[in-house]
């Protein structure tokens, strides 16, 4: 109860910054976007283009997570991660306020499941992600996106959500690990520390989820 109301507390904060407190929105925004969106960066800040595509990777890695929790609780998982491809943190949010921790996983899993708790998974979301931090980091000019960051509301909130959903992150993990039997502290901070890559490790190296049958009448 005291974590749902934190992260309650989260969400309302978080929506009332990006809509009250947030730099103003730009003119140019919503072509600015549809550029992003098309792969027309030419002229775009390489540490924008890298952020921006990161935002697509991050739920990725929730929708790994997320399925396979949604198994054990009583809301779906599947809306909330469908809805965070397109405004991030602001959809995972509502599922952990309103999920139960702990839950553990039963029955089989389908052909859906077994894709997403694959290897494969982790595997191109590293390597994305690998991709376009060095991108940013080598090829971006961060005095300009500081700028930005400072005088447009979509640059703003977009860093803001990318914090967001790498604070949130070690929830899920936490969970995922106890259904797979492992107990290793270390092991969860390591991989929760790390944006991005971190998570998408632990995507590969977790053992896979075991099945279970029910049991016969």
């Amino acid at each position: 109860m005291r974590n749902s109301l934190i992260l309650g507390i989260l969400w309302v904060g978080l929506a009332l910054y990006a809509f009250v407190f947030a730099p103003p929105d730009q003119p140019d925004t919503l072509e600015l976007i549809t550029k992003l969106s098309g792969g027309q960066w030419d002229g775009i800040n390489p540490v924008i283009i890298s952020l921006f595509n990161l935002m697509g990777v991050w739920p990725i890695i929730y929708t790994s997570l997320m399925l396979i929790d949604g198994r054990g609780q009583k809301i779906p998982a599947w809306p909330f991660a469908s809805l965070s491809f397109a405004v991030g943190a602001f959809a995972i949010l509502p599922y952990l306020i309103f999920r139960e921790p702990g839950a553990s996983f039963t029955g089989e899993k389908n052909w859906v499941l077994k894709l997403w708790d694959s290897r494969f998974v982790g595997l191109i979301t590293f390597l994305g992600g690998l991709a376009l931090i060095l991108y940013g980091i080598f090829r971006g000019d961060w005095a300009d996106f500081l700028t930005q960051w400072q005088t447009s509301r979509f640059i703003n909130v977009m860093s803001l959500d990318f914090c967001a959903l790498t604070l949130l992150v070690p929830i899920l993990i936490k969970d995922d690990m106890e259904k797979r039997g492992l107990k290793n502290p270390l092991l969860l901070w390591i991989v929760s520390l790390i944006p991005v890559l971190g998570p998408a490790s632990y995507i590969i190296i977790r053992p896979s989820l075991i099945s279970t049958k029910p049991s016969s009448p």
